[in-house]
């Protein structure tokens, strides 16, 4: 009797038992749905199935017929973890009400779904009571007490609280029946925290849980794939699982974009092919908000966020169901392209989501990037070192301390540079990228020869692999010359980084030694593609200056000046062009525009005592020289360029006299 529809009803209810008879649950419900269409039960039992099984979007659309239908607490307590799990805590919440207010009792499943949706809204301390309650009521250690513990961390370390959050969970080590549950947990406070290591040992029971076989669901395999493409050392695994999923459910496309960005990363695919791909499968959103929400967190855990994407990234915040962080990776987008109100919109955007409420020292991050831009260094200096001191996170302090190196570098204390990197060092011995970073400070600033810093740059290869280097390794890379012997590792860097504007400069530099034309072509079709990002203009400058196309040159800063009015690295380009060309009126009156925005750059100072030495007025170049650097003696900064600068005008000085000067008599 096939269509029994009395046995068909029990093959369903019999499914919520073993994950293994969730399939044929499912099967015979909706055979009963073809016979009976109007079953509120079957629909919902089979909405029901479909949520076990981790298929959030045939669930939800179940659930979409039967919820106006119904005021069973038994169909509304379900349904609301469904849309809490799913990600739409707000619908979540709701249905919680309702279910309460129908004679529904927050308990048990129902007690970790309602306290995440507390959680996702802001809401963490009524979801910790939640919890908490929960768990003194849950006395026994079972399957029960385990969640409970497993949520209770995560909602501990999202309150910061990572000590407490790793004694809860610490009874379920080493016990087969909570590695996912533990797996979760811990990813959760390596996410909350930043320690990567946490996120390590989730990945490794991640691994355990899967390779237990048949009977995985697809919700459990997707959930797998998010933590591992989070980890480089995981990412080639990760893109296996993808490809292998994806056979089994091809109209997924939030798959077909984890692929896409998982092939990427792992040096599959190239920065134009991936950007290519994505825009043909991704020319209109899908109609699931499920799978809408699933490509919004996929792109907001991509990082650097790929600005021709922009339209994808903008089309997804606008549905107003997408990741909340999407909008910071949206504003990166905007910095990148000059558009420096809309970036502050953007953030304004994050932090008025419950997530970007509590993340606001990383919008500050941003904020400080966008000052200095602007050409507001001493608002970026404050931000950076206010990070420093109230920041809780380890990563967003560290990259405060990167990007304050690197301002500081631009002004020419080089010092405080070091030292900040020496900090970072002493705090992270583990971690190389540091000592990359601070190899191209002191290369820079003369402390180390190049041959050292080959040494390091060498070792910085080997010790990733060649693969997934960090960024630190390309700023050692562009610290150098231009070189054509790195020709071929310019290209493999820009093929994961092609917005990367000091490789772009280098391998055009190299290019225009030989090639000067192509080399222009190249930056023009650049700029065509991308006419809105700022670098490229700065680019086009510095390689129109190389061939002695000055006019261009000219231009391409003018371009960025009348975007923005107060860059300052535009203005000392500007000056650096006239300056080259004996136009030293122009040039000194650009360096103290620059000084107008900046009082201690070094680079607007140094230049200007140049154009006195150039004009015939050594003395007073060293006097301005000397001047300069007590100002920094007063304030602790060494800067040994300008030393180097003062001996050099001296040496002139001295050969026009005559006098041949005592260090060079050996």
């Amino acid at each position: 009797y096939p269509d029994n529809q009395l046995a068909l009803s029990t093959l369903g209810y019999l499914g919520e038992f073993r994950s293994e008879w969730q399939p044929i649950g499912i099967q015979a419900l909706t055979r009963l749905l073809q016979l009976n269409p109007d079953s509120v039960e079957a629909r919902a039992q089979r909405a029901k199935l479909y949520y076990y099984q981790g298929l959030f979007s045939q669930s939800l659309a179940d659930y979409a017929e039967v919820l106006p239908r119904t005021s069973d607490p038994d169909i509304l307590g379900p349904a609301a973890e469904v849309y809490t799990f799913s990600g739409d805590y707000t619908t979540g919440l709701s249905l919680f009400e309702r279910y309460r207010s129908n004679g529904g009792s927050i308990q048990g499943d129902a007690a970790i779904a309602y306290a995440q949706a507390l959680r996702d809204s802001g809401q963490l301390a009524p979801a910790t009571q939640v919890l908490e309650q929960e768990l003194r009521r849950t006395t026994e250690f079972n399957t029960q007490n385990i969640r409970l513990r497993g949520a209770l961390a995560t909602t501990y370390a999202a309150s910061r609280q990572f000590q407490p959050a790793l004694e809860v969970i610490q009874p379920l080590h080493g016990r087969r029946d909570s590695r996912l549950t533990l797996a979760r947990a811990l990813n959760a406070i390596g996410d909350y925290s930043g320690q990567t290591s946490y996120r390590q040992e989730a990945a490794a029971l991640y691994r355990e849980v899967l390779a237990i076989g048949p009977g995985i669901t697809v919700g459990i395999q997707k959930e797998a794939i998010s933590v591992l493409s989070t980890l480089p050392d995981q990412q080639a695994f990760a893109l296996q699982l993808t490809q292998q999923l994806a056979q089994v459910t091809p109209s997924d496309s939030g798959l077909t974009l984890q692929q896409l960005v998982l092939a990427y990363q792992t040096g599959n695919l190239s920065a134009a092919d991936f950007a290519q791909q994505v825009r043909n499968a991704f020319s209109s959103l899908p109609a699931d908000p499920v799978q809408v929400r699933n490509i919004a967190q996929i792109l907001s855990r991509l990082d650097p966020p790929v600005a021709s994407l922009l339209p994808l990234y903008e089309s997804l915040v606008a549905t107003g169901a997408s990741d909340a962080f999407l909008n910071y990776r949206v504003a990166q987008i905007y910095i990148q392209q000059g558009r420096y109100a809309d970036a502050r919109s953007a953030l304004a955007a994050y932090n008025a989501t419950p997530a970007g409420s509590l993340d606001l020292d990383t919008t500050q991050l941003l904020l400080a990037e966008v000052d200095r831009r602007e050409g507001n260094l001493a608002a970026s200096v404050q931000r950076y070192q206010a990070i420093l001191t109230n920041a809780w996170s380890p990563v967003v302090r560290n990259a405060a301390a990167q990007r304050l190196a690197t301002l500081y570098q631009t002004q020419g204390f080089w010092g405080d540079a070091i030292a900040l990197y020496d900090r970072l060092i002493a705090e992270n011995p583990q971690d190389f990228s540091y000592q990359l970073g601070r190899a191209a400070i002191a290369y820079q600033a003369g402390l180390i020869t190049e041959a050292q810093a080959e040494a390091f740059l060498q070792q910085g290869f080997q010790q990733y692999g060649g693969i997934n280097l960090p960024a630190e390794f390309i700023t050692l890379v562009t610290a150098f010359p231009p070189d054509a012997n790195k020709t071929g590792l310019y290209q493999q860097l820009l093929a994961t980084e092609p917005n990367n504007a000091a490789l772009q400069l280098r391998s055009l530099q190299v290019l225009a030694e030989n090639n000067p034309r192509q080399a222009q072509a190249q930056i023009s079709q650049l700029i065509v593609q991308n006419p809105s990002a700022i670098d490229l203009y700065f680019v086009q400058g510095e390689i129109a200056q190389q061939i002695g196309d000055y006019d261009l040159a000219r231009q391409s800063y003018i371009t960025i000046l009348q975007q923005q009015p107060n860059s300052l690295d535009a203005l000392l380009a500007t000056a650096g062009l006239e300056f080259q060309q004996g136009n030293y009126e122009e040039a000194d009156s650009l360096y103290r525009q620059a000084l107008s925005f900046n009082a201690e750059n070094t680079v607007a100072r140094t230049s200007l005592a140049s154009l006195n030495a150039v004009q015939g007025r050594p003395l007073e170049a060293i006097e301005q020289l000397q001047a300069w650097q007590q100002a920094q003696l007063s304030q602790g900064r060494v800067n040994p360029q300008i030393s180097e600068q003062i001996q050099q005008i001296r040496e002139g000085l001295l050969q026009q006299r005559g006098i041949q000067p005592y260090w060079e008599r050996f």
